[in-house]
């Protein structure tokens, strides 16, 4: 758990046989409008929930849940925070909020014999990630929450529905999967994945000026280089 800026908040994912992604917190406490910026892995949620309460944040001030995307490591716990938030609402990319809620789980594992190994090895059943999702980004929104303005793009290529979210006033960058510390990238041979678009994607945020990389695993980078991502698409470009 950190505490980033003065209304940013990380929570590290804990991995176990799978990894388990980064959690952050957004918004001025003072508001009492926050949101939590994806979930994490399957038995993780009770950690995630603990996390926020040593940080000092009320479960009742958190509004929203934002997904990134909606691949395992970020949503198999979503329903043991949802249980412990039963208030607030949750906001996916339209392209994914429409598989979860007609139960068509091939984003959120990604390829077949993922889903057999997990539903074996955790003892889920079909059907889990079935949610009703309350509003549904589509990227070029601008998030007036929490006393903040965040930036919504829609950043294609790990999966059909990634967004990133962007504060301008302090150069602040959740990208989820998309683009890591150390010039790693997010895979891009699962469902509704494509090399080609998240070259673009990587593009798209090649054009941000960042100062703080908040991703979705490994370590967050608060002083990024000038043209870090630029630099990590051309180191990956022969291979998208």
């Amino acid at each position: 758990m950190k505490q980033v800026t003065d209304a940013v908040f990380f929570i590290q994912g804990q991995d176990d046989m799978i990894p388990d992604a980064h959690a952050y917190v957004i918004g001025a406490p003072a508001s009492k409008d926050l949101t939590l910026v994806d979930a994490g892995l399957m038995g993780k949620g009770r950690y995630k929930l603990d996390a926020i309460q040593k940080l000092g944040i009320d479960l009742s001030d958190i509004k929203r849940i934002i997904m990134t995307h909606t691949h395992l490591d970020h949503i198999g716990c979503l329903s043991e925070i949802m249980a412990g938030l039963p208030d607030a609402e949750l906001w996916v990319h339209a392209d994914e909020a429409a598989l979860l809620e007609a139960g068509d789980e091939r984003v959120v594992y990604g390829m077949e014999m993922f889903r057999n190994m997990c539903q074996m090895q955790y003892g889920i059943k079909p059907g889990a990630f079935r949610f009703q999702v309350d509003r549904k980004l589509k990227g070029g929104e601008t998030l007036e929450i929490g006393d903040m303005s965040w930036e919504v793009l829609h950043i294609p290529g790990h999966s059909a529905g990634r967004i990133a979210l962007y504060y301008t006033p302090e150069k602040i960058l959740i990208p989820g999967d998309t683009v890591y510390a150390d010039h790693a990238i997010g895979r891009f041979d699962l469902e509704g994945a494509s090399g080609a678009q998240l070259k673009s994607s990587l593009m798209t945020l090649a054009e941000l000026d960042v100062n703080v990389l908040l991703p979705g695993h490994n370590n967050i980078v608060e002083s990024v280089a000038p043209g870090y991502i630029l630099e990590t698409a051309r180191q990956w470009e022969p291979y998208l």
